[in-house]
């Protein structure tokens, strides 16, 4: 396959990068204190010692960063559960577009089941706002990501979203390769999960065909991810007070490091990844006719009627959306202990907010909507079919 220097900005790295890249890896004082903080230093050595004879990306991901993802998995959570991966083909490129809950585990959960299943791995759709740091950017790429230049104004926002669209379109029809996007820039905060329209207009600006055909080249998949404990809800429930008190509020390079480290350290629970059905059949049954504000509108939903569907709830959620919305909808649900659990647990994330003027009532009632609108979403979709 012929390769494409136009995407050497955005692309991951090659097999005949891997090497030179560890070598750069293994050689920074950044990435070896990381390393340091995360492993034993028998570990450690075993993990360089282990870097050093990859010479392409398929065994880094195989013998490396799943195991790590397990592990860390099993230290932080408390089961995975995968659903319905068997109806997805080997054979075809995928783009699994997704509800976006942590900012590295999502994408690295998906493509550690998927090796584990005979797979192939994804290539990842990363924000440039989070490759902080020269040893990151490294390690994503080596890790199979590409970048989505974020930090952009005026015109460059058009052409990069243009450049980003046909890289995307180049990976799926002429790499067979599958890629995974968030359906959203950035993470839902409060868990309410939408499709940007702007996302599914960027993805069919390649491509040579028009709005609808552009996006079936690309074979949109939804999966749905549900964390029973979002690590970064009381960061998230932070966030909401300190850019509605200011609205020009930006997050920092420190606290999105912060918010990187909690959602990978922090207690997860139990998590679930369901494959959802790809909506290429209900794309054909569109009018092309229509405008694309109209179809871009009209996928959105199809997209996000098949994440609602694929939920999975745990008490917590149940609670959460009586407690806000149901009443004793769901009561039996969950049980007075659990009830109990729930309130001593959204203290405890509450008390750890850090802000000068805490509102306690709107941040608590933050923290409550991120574990109901699952709920609200998944049965709004009943209602409408």
């Amino acid at each position: 396959m012929e390769k494409k220097p136009e995407f050497d900005d955005i692309r991951p790295y090659d097999d005949d990068e891997v090497v030179p890249v560890i070598d750069r890896l293994l050689q920074n004082s950044q990435f070896r204190e990381a390393v340091h903080g995360l492993f034993s230093s028998e570990k450690r050595i075993q993990i360089e010692q282990m870097m050093r004879t990859f010479n392409n990306r398929r065994d880094f991901q195989h013998l490396l960063i799943k195991e790590v993802v397990f592990d860390l998995i099993d230290k932080t959570g408390n089961g995975l559960t995968c659903k319905n991966l068997e109806s997805i083909s080997k054979n075809t490129a995928t783009t699994y577009i997704s509800n976006h809950r942590d900012i590295v585990l999502d994408a690295a959960i998906l493509s550690s089941l998927l090796t584990s299943n005979g797979y192939d791995t994804v290539e990842i759709a990363i924000g440039d706002n989070l490759l902080l740091t020269d040893w990151i950017k490294d390690l994503v790429r080596l890790n199979k990501s590409f970048i989505v230049k974020r930090s952009l104004s005026g015109r460059k926002i058009l052409e990069n979203s243009k450049h980003l669209s046909d890289y995307i379109h180049y990976t799926i029809r002429e790499k067979n390769q599958s890629v995974w996007i968030a359906q959203r820039e950035g993470r839902a905060k409060d868990s309410n999960d939408r499709t940007q329209e702007s996302v599914l207009k960027m993805l069919a600006m390649g491509g040579d065909k028009n709005f609808l055909k552009n996006l079936t080249e690309l074979n949109l998949t939804p999966i749905t991810f549900s964390y029973e404990y979002d690590p970064c809800d009381y960061l998230k429930a932070q966030e909401f007070q300190q850019k509605r008190d200011n609205p020009g509020f930006k997050k920092t390079k420190e606290d999105d490091l912060l918010h990187m480290k909690t959602g990978l350290f922090g207690t997860k629970g139990r998590i679930w990844l369901q494959f959802g059905r790809p909506i290429n059949p209900e794309l054909m049954k569109l009018d092309g006719s229509l405008r694309k504000n109209e179809l871009a509108s009209l996928v959105a939903s199809m997209i996000d009627k098949e994440i609602f569907r694929n939920y999975h709830f745990y008490p917590i959620n149940y609670i959460a959306y009586d407690r806000l919305w149901g009443k004793n909808y769901f009561s039996d649900k969950y049980t007075a202990e659990e009830v109990e659990n729930f309130e001593q647990y959204i203290q405890r994330q509450s008390d750890m907010i850090d802000l000068p003027d805490k509102d306690i009532p709107f941040l608590t009632e933050k923290l409550i909507e991120m574990y109901a609108y699952p709920v609200k979403n998944f049965l709004s979709n009943s209602d409408e079919t």
